[in-house]
């Protein structure tokens, strides 16, 4: 009888272990294969000329989430869609890389509550992040810039994570002089890991994060989200916290945000905001796109409106001439100088072509009769207007 017990204790345990390993080893791979899926396709057309006029070009883009995922950034990657050897194919100079903090079971874009279960905290464990980050979202903003940092240390000199114009400049100026390099600028998405305690800005800016999201998909401290359970603006904290960063270095990002919140800050402030990642109502008229008349005001500010690369803000075509039709309605709404990218790589979302794909966006571009100028702006002259007016 002891020798059965002992033989089906050390069953179970070797079944516990076998089922850990599997678990860890197995499920977030696979987890994010199947939410950052490139869908197949054939090589996509670019033009002598336009693959010419796109190693000329500063690419930036505003938004990708590639640090929630347990996926080493400095290898080419068998999944997603960006890591720095696709960037660097890309010819992207600067990414925007935004710690997701959380993310509640069930999202969607109409309404969520902020009490429902955090897919994050399960994702944490299973990517085993340290014990810190399991019930600290401030933790997880600041284990997801130490992150970029250390693939910033192993990256062979192949990315630099900026925090200053100094930063910014000397990322431009070693790509003028050839040099394959990527500047990598920290955001976090949403101010909820702040926990409601605005002394949490100071060590979270300290980790290197200048952009600042207000709100992701559900409400938090600050006010509503634009998928909330209601319109609301900003709190009282809320103002707290949009005074405090407008006399910061960063960027203030409207993206998820509630109208009536993104309405608030254009009245608090006079510096240039963004909605990094989403689309244009005019051209796919969903709750996810603020109406053109609010886009207009951000605008206003000097901002830039990021175009994303999903069929949620597309209403339909994400291959590269799809993107380039909203880009050029994006143009005709808001103005040539107000238009860049965000893709949403790496946020859970389907795409048809990955960063080292960007010369078919230019070359789709180039199709919609855009000029070079006016390509030279979307593509990432605009996003450096900002970041270098913004940062010091």
């Amino acid at each position: 009888m002891k020798r059965l017990l002992k033989w089906l204790t050390g069953l179970v345990l070797a079944a516990i272990v076998i089922g850990a390993a599997v678990f860890f080893g197995f499920v977030p791979a696979y987890v994010e294969g199947a939410r950052n899926n490139v869908i197949d396709h054939d090589p996509y057309p670019v033009s002598d000329t336009a693959a010419a006029l796109h190693e000329t070009l500063i690419v930036g883009d505003l938004h990708a989430d590639p640090l929630l995922w347990s996926r080493d950034l400095t290898e080419r990657g068998t999944r997603g869609q960006v890591d720095i050897p696709r960037l660097i194919e890309g010819n992207v100079a600067l990414q925007v890389f935004t710690a997701v903090t959380k993310s509640p079971a069930g999202q969607n874009y109409e309404a969520n509550s902020a009490e429902a279960f955090d897919n994050i905290t399960l994702l944490a464990i299973g990517q085993l992040w340290p014990l810190r980050t399991w019930d600290s979202l401030k933790e997880r903003a600041i284990y997801q810039a130490e992150k970029l940092h250390r693939f910033e240390a192993a990256s062979d000199g192949h990315l630099k994570v900026i925090k200053t114009r100094a930063d910014l400049e000397a990322v431009l100026d070693a790509r003028t002089r050839g040099e394959k390099i990527v500047g990598g600028i920290l955001g976090i998405e949403g101010a909820h890991p702040l926990e409601g305690d605005l002394a949490n800005l100071e060590p979270i800016f300290d980790a290197g994060h200048r952009v600042f999201g207000l709100h992701h998909f559900f409400d938090n401290e600050l006010g509503g989200s634009l998928h909330g359970t209601g319109n609301t603006g900003l709190t009282e904290f809320g103002r707290q916290v949009v005074a405090e960063l407008a006399k910061r270095p960063v960027v203030i990002d409207l993206a998820h945000s509630s109208p009536q919140v993104a309405r608030d800050v254009l009245a608090m402030t006079d510096e240039p905001l963004i909605v990094s990642h989403g689309g244009l109502h005019r051209f796919c008229p969903v709750k996810r796109n603020y109406p053109d008349d609010l886009m207009k005001e951000i605008a206003a500010t000097g901002g830039v409106i990021g175009m994303g690369y999903w069929a949620d803000v597309t209403c339909g075509d994400i291959t590269p001439a799809g993107i380039a039709k909203m880009i050029k309605a994006a143009i005709e709404t808001v103005g040539e100088d107000h238009v860049a990218l965000g893709s949403d790589y790496d946020g859970s979302v389907e795409t048809a072509f990955d960063t080292s794909e960007l010369a078919a966006l230019t070359s789709a571009l180039l199709d919609e009769d855009l000029t070079e100028a006016q390509i030279r702006k979307v593509m990432g002259e605009n996003m450096v207007r900002v970041f270098r007016q913004q940062l010091q």
